[in-house]
């Protein structure tokens, strides 16, 4: 199957998304990555979708990947004895370590570490932000806050500390079991939430071994903080901004969007942009114009994906969701502005063999009727330098390693091939990536083909080869 877009959708499964009819009309439909929520679900539930994704995969003998999302550390607070209680703005409250059910005046909060973080002045969110509470005096077991904003608290409701480097892991016990369990099933992306710092990373990577690559979910004001080195430790980048939107005005987040995805680009990382995209069509089978500006905003920015939360995975419509996300990428990707637009923002390569060689690729594209680009590489290096360019025709990426063909199918404009057979020489490979240009639909007979690879043969990172050929 060959999309005949770039930009990629991201999907996610759930409760309307389970069975294996729905799962392949989702990826008939335009799916090119499928995200379980380990938010939600449990382990076998995860174990039953991700066998079904592997099934299409064989039937449609094309690599899809699947994103494990983590939950990450939920800051809530403690439970209320009298149910949900009114705060009117002005008032006192109280934030405790006592685990002695709350009321009007008082509540729980199960959380030393929030403690050890606040001084007077901070300002607690709760509840997606509908309540907001300063600190007025604190102490490593209390805090004693003024309502800045009003409204009715009620158990287990989340608590944002946007201001706050809070000192926890991003992995909670939860997560390490999550983990440990995705990587037995064999995921191919790992989706750290909260990520604050790129110690966080560092630490899941530890972990992961290489097994899946690592993608971060930036979500927190500290991680913007951190940005360039958040970028510099992760495989890939999510904008995910739900709880980003929460921690920041709302109008900061589009510019912090451009910003993230601009950087992704310029470090040649995959970037993902997430959250309430079509949120509409969770009930509805047609999204607002507002939500279709929203997608196509992203892919004019050069976004690698979009995607689809509970419009896919809980919604009453999640093919037509995805089916929706596919046709606004193709309209957006046949504007001549989209092509101007990328070029305008591109970033100059890295002094570096591997950027002049994709540059080259580029470059070729530009210059002769290259019908398509064909990376031989065993890690996926030399593939995701060549996406970085962002070339006018598309990438086709050979490789013998399976996990990498997966994890290349999350990347603007790769299509991604498994291929088994060995490479002996270089007239050999130039055979191979021709014959498979051919067979895929990019290129016909007598064709340009743009061909990069690394030599020697199977040595990761060795990007130093540029062929011109025909099909």
């Amino acid at each position: 199957m060959n999309r005949q877009r770039k930009a990629k959708v991201v999907a996610t499964l759930g409760p309307s998304s389970s069975d294996p009819v729905t799962i392949r009309a989702l990826f008939d439909a335009g799916a090119d990555v499928f995200r379980l929520n380990f938010s939600h679900g449990t382990h076998a539930q995860h174990r039953e979708r991700l066998d079904i994704i592997r099934q299409i995969e064989r039937e449609t003998q094309r690599p899809i990947a699947v994103l494990l999302d983590l939950q990450g550390p939920k800051l809530r607070i403690g439970a209320l004895s009298t149910g949900p209680v009114p705060l009117a703005a002005g008032s006192a409250f109280r934030l405790d370590l006592n685990p002695t059910p709350g009321d009007g005046q008082r509540a729980p909060l199960p959380h030393p570490e929030i403690f050890a973080a606040l001084k007077p002045g901070t300002e607690l969110l709760i509840d997606d932000g509908k309540l907001r509470l300063r600190v007025q005096d604190c102490g490593p077991d209390f805090a004693e806050t003024l309502v800045v904003v009003g409204g009715t608290l009620s158990d287990r409701k989340g608590v944002n500390v946007p201001s706050v480097l809070l000192p926890i892991s991003a992995m909670t016990p939860k997560d390490h079991a999550d983990l440990t369990f995705g990587l037995s099933l064999g995921v191919d992306w790992v989706a750290l939430s909260f990520v604050q710092r790129p110690e966080d990373l560092h630490q899941a990577k530890a972990i992961v071994q290489g097994r899946a690559a690592v993608l971060a979910k930036l979500e927190k004001p500290a991680a913007i903080d951190s940005l360039d080195a958040i970028i510099e430790a992760a495989d890939a980048i999510m904008v995910a901004r739900g709880d980003l939107g929460v921690e920041m005005p709302a109008e900061q987040v589009p510019r912090i969007q451009k910003r993230i995805v601009r950087a992704c680009r310029a470090a040649g990382k995959p970037v993902v942009v997430a959250t309430q995209m079509l949120e509409s069509m969770i009930t509805s089978p047609i999204p607002t114009r507002a939500e279709a500006s929203d997608v196509a905003n992203a892919v004019y920015d050069g976004a690698d994906a979009v995607m689809l939360s509970a419009e896919s995975a809980s919604g009453q419509y999640p093919r037509q969701a995805v089916t929706v996300m596919d046709r606004i990428i193709t309209e957006v990707e046949s504007d001549p502005s989209y092509r101007s637009g990328l070029d305008a923002t591109h970033a100059p390569p890295r002094a570096a063999i591997a950027d002049a060689i994709c540059l080259g690729l580029r470059q070729s594209a530009s210059l002769l009727p290259v019908a398509a680009m064909v990376t031989y590489s065993r890690s996926g290096t030399t593939t995701l330098r060549a996406a970085r360019e962002r070339p006018v025709v598309p990438v086709l990426s050979m490789t013998p390693e399976l996990g990498t063909a997966r994890r290349l199918a999350l990347v603007w404009g790769v299509h991604s091939v498994h291929t088994e057979a060995t490479v002996a020489d270089v007239p050999d490979m130039v055979a191979q990536a021709c014959a498979m240009a051919r067979r895929e639909g990019f290129a016909r007979e007598g064709d340009i083909v743009a061909i990069a690879s690394g030599m020697p043969f199977g040595v990761a990172g060795t990007t130093n080869f540029l062929h011109l050929s025909r099909a």
